[in-house]
């Protein structure tokens, strides 16, 4: 399986492991906020994860660039995507952009970049909810996918109730590209994902709520 969020230090036998930002969970004001989320980034590609999804959908573009430019620069060990905004991932330099159900399609998007306006290499992720919605990411190529939420978690309780280890399961027999479970992701957890199918896990509070990531990274790798 082709898995191109990897990190290049880390073997392919090694789960995937991703943070998701949402620095309004540090309960901070700006820009005492802004500015512990881009430590939290830093740290966290120091510490192992193969990428940082920058998910902030309600920066202005200028606060956006600047905090995926940022993140680029300082977290160069792991991969950058930015959520929804191609403009900003292309000009902040970020490795790829993650779109949503409200985002431009993954075909748009395939064929900006099949057109050389993006890198060859730049990488188009999809959140899924469904199967039907993983099965049309692969169809549309996307390069990977998130697939939940697999448990209960506040982020994710507008899409409904959690998909479960079953249904995760069943999406990564139908598809090709590499799943990722969001959604609930705890250390006692994320092996049940894994051991479902998936090619890793991404999570917010699993990182965000930790004082010191890597013993966070280094079990994580471990039981994965």
């Amino acid at each position: 399986m082709n898995e191109p969020l990897r990190r290049p230090d880390l073997p392919a036998s090694v789960p995937l492991v991703v943070y998701v930002t949402d620095r309004r969970e540090f309960g901070l004001g700006e820009p005492e906020a802004a500015a512990r989320l881009l430590q939290t980034i830093e740290n966290a590609a120091r510490a192992g994860v193969d990428a940082v999804q920058i998910r902030e959908k309600d920066l202005t573009t200028r606060a956006m660039l600047e905090l995926a430019g940022a993140a680029v620069s300082r977290a160069a060990e792991s991969k950058i995507l930015v959520n929804d905004r191609l403009d900003v991932a292309l000009a902040s330099g970020a490795a790829g952009v993650h779109l949503g159900a409200e985002s431009v399609g993954v075909r748009d998007v395939v064929a900006f970049r099949a057109a050389g306006r993006a890198p060859a290499d730049f990488l188009i992720g999809r959140s899924c909810h469904s199967l039907d919605e993983a099965i049309a990411a692969e169809r549309d190529a996307a390069d990977y996918l998130f697939f939940g939420p697999v448990f209960a978690t506040p982020s994710k309780a507008r899409f409904g109730p959690p998909q479960g280890i079953p249904h995760l399961a069943r999406v990564c027999r139908s598809v090709r590209i590499p799943v990722l479970a969001i959604g609930g992701i705890t250390l006692e957890n994320a092996g049940s994902c894994v051991a479902a199918g998936a090619a890793g896990v991404a999570a917010i509070r699993l990182f965000q709520q930790a004082g010191d990531l890597n013993p966070i990274l280094r079990e994580l790798k471990q039981q994965l």
